[in-house]
């Protein structure tokens, strides 16, 4: 299943595999916790000597998402059927889970939450097929929301153009386009995102620097031709081949993975290392809203 594949419409809540909105049993009248800023910790702190306070930095808190007002209507034969499958897709579970909303004309956004709470009224509603004022409680504990569409970009090492051949035949061919090693990527959101970032050999000592304020992951160590080094920005993680861990290899110029973000806007990287034709880079990113 694709992600998000069941959310066609505005008003199309999915969690997992279940949609919830216009066109099923679950109807919603209100999302709480969604376009509201999370809560944020504050490093500002009072002045020790003058008045007012010296800024800090802000730090967003796990998002608390709720659907509130929820309805349960299905023919009273099936009411009970409707209510368990509500319930089996909003169990308790140790990895986080896809929760997509669309609103309206913006299109859905993406976020990776758990169900941590939910009530639904035993009452007369089961007698008579319709079930007013469930609710639904998520926690993400990435408060960032996402495109759907996830966006690559890949360079490879910097190579020079082959330029002319002798003799000279007419139409000029200049061969093809060298390798800068140099590529941007946009992030359309408003808030920074983290990407996950793909080195393939071969290639020794490889390294991405984002050129608009110098931050780099350099990881000294070598990629043969059929090695794959994967940093994921967000977990702090970078790992050989899918299972050898290979933070210790970060250089001393190398900034802390999970520091290492794309803001809002154009953001222009570059590849360096020392290796051959075939060596490149990939990054993954998704752009993020507040």
């Amino acid at each position: 299943m694709a992600l998000g594949d069941l959310v066609t419409r505005p008003g199309h809540v999915q969690y997992g595999e279940l949609l919830l909105g216009p066109g099923t049993p679950y109807r919603w009248r209100q999302i709480t916790g969604w376009e509201e800023l999370p809560a944020l910790d504050s490093g500002t702190v009072s002045r020790p000597d003058a008045h007012g306070a010296i800024p800090g930095t802000l730090l967003a808190q796990a998002r608390t998402i709720g659907l509130d007002g929820l309805t349960v209507r299905a023919p009273r034969a099936t009411i009970g059927a409707a209510v368990a499958a509500l319930n089996r897709s909003t169990v308790p579970v140790v990895d986080e889970l896809p929760l997509i909303v669309w609103l309206d004309e913006r299109g859905p956004l993406l976020s990776y939450a758990r169900a941590v709470r939910r009530a639904i009224p035993a009452g007369l509603g089961y007698r008579v097929g319709t079930i007013t004022g469930a609710a639904i409680e998520f926690e993400a504990t990435d408060p960032r929301r996402y495109a759907l569409a996830e966006q690559t970009a890949s360079a490879g090492l910097p190579a020079r153009e082959p330029g002319l051949g002798w003799p000279l035949v007419w139409p000029l061919d200049f061969g093809q386009p060298g390798e800068s090693g140099t590529m941007t990527v946009h992030n359309r959101g408003d808030a920074a995102t983290h990407p996950v970032i793909e080195f393939r050999g071969p290639m020794d000592r490889p390294a991405l620097t984002n050129i608009g304020n110098g931050d780099t992951l350099e990881y000294d160590l070598p990629l043969g031709a059929d090695d794959l080094l994967v940093v994921d920005t967000l977990a702090g993680t970078a790992t050989l081949n899918g299972t050898a861990s290979r933070l210790y290899a970060a250089t001393a110029r190398s900034v802390p993975e999970q520091t290492f973000t794309f803001p809002p806007g154009e953001t222009a990287l570059v590849l360096r290392a020392t290796g051959t034709p075939g060596a490149s880079v990939t990054v993954r990113y998704r752009s993020a809203f507040w």
